[in-house]
């Protein structure tokens, strides 16, 4: 097992000082169960809060254009279980999980529910193990931003509805109507793809082009979002 400890250290880019917290963050509820002790349940708690500030305060610096319900559906996208599952295969933590044997026999270890939980947990046990020190949110900060948020931009628009917040947006800032068109088609017809144009109040937006009319209206929606935030950056 310290062979694997230190492995995961070593990935996971911070070494522990009490490797207990390292231990009981691997540990779960099944385990404990059936050994006694504790398990990750509170260190997932505390790992949750502490993943949902990181998040609000890498989208806050990143996007310093986008109002407050943008950044929060933006904020859920990167917080998801899958996130979290995508991040922990760089870890490998299935293997090397304390788990009770009934949980183990039913696939707990590949379950991800349990595997995105054990990443909160690491996230916490990092955060007390390095508190003694003046710098501990900017060390568990920078390691979440390295496993979860690297890939913050795909990860976002693959779950953001842009028709919708450009809808919203639009509302907002102009009060005005947002309709969709399109416009033609470009490419052979085995690559064919759809050029659409969005209208907010009544003038072009943006434009977009996609395999589908949904997919263009999609990217003429995007492209009209970042015209609609640099405007609102500059005071028009």
């Amino acid at each position: 097992m310290t062979a694997a400890l230190n492995k995961l250290q070593n990935d996971l880019g911070y070494m522990f000082r009490d490797e207990s917290l390292l231990e009981l963050a691997l540990t779960h509820s099944s385990y404990a169960h059936e050994h006694g002790g504790d398990c990750n349940e509170r260190l997932e708690f505390l790992g949750d809060a502490l993943l949902d500030l990181a998040a609000a305060e890498f989208l806050f610096t990143a996007h310093p254009d986008l109002p407050e319900g943008q950044l929060t559906r933006m904020r859920a996208a990167l917080v998801c279980e899958s996130s979290l599952c995508r991040a922990e295969k760089a870890l490998g933590l299935g293997p090397i999980l304390r788990m009770g044997r009934g949980e183990d026999k039913t696939g707990g270890r590949k379950r991800p529910s349990i595997l995105a939980d054990c990443m909160e947990a690491l996230f916490a046990a990092v955060y007390l193990d390095s508190r003694d020190g003046q710098n501990a949110a900017d060390t568990v900060f920078a390691v979440i931003i390295r496993l979860v948020f690297s890939e913050a931009e795909s990860v976002i628009a693959e779950n953001t509805d842009y028709k919708t917040l450009l809808q919203e947006t639009a509302q907002k800032t102009a009060g005005v109507a947002v309709e969709y068109k399109i416009a033609g088609t470009e490419g052979p017809e085995h690559r064919l793809e759809f050029v659409a144009e969005v209208y907010v109040g009544g003038a072009v937006a943006g434009t977009g082009r996609g395999r589908s009319k949904k997919d263009a209206e999609t990217a003429a929606a995007k492209d009209a979002l970042r015209g609609l935030s640099g405007s609102a950056g500059n005071g028009a």
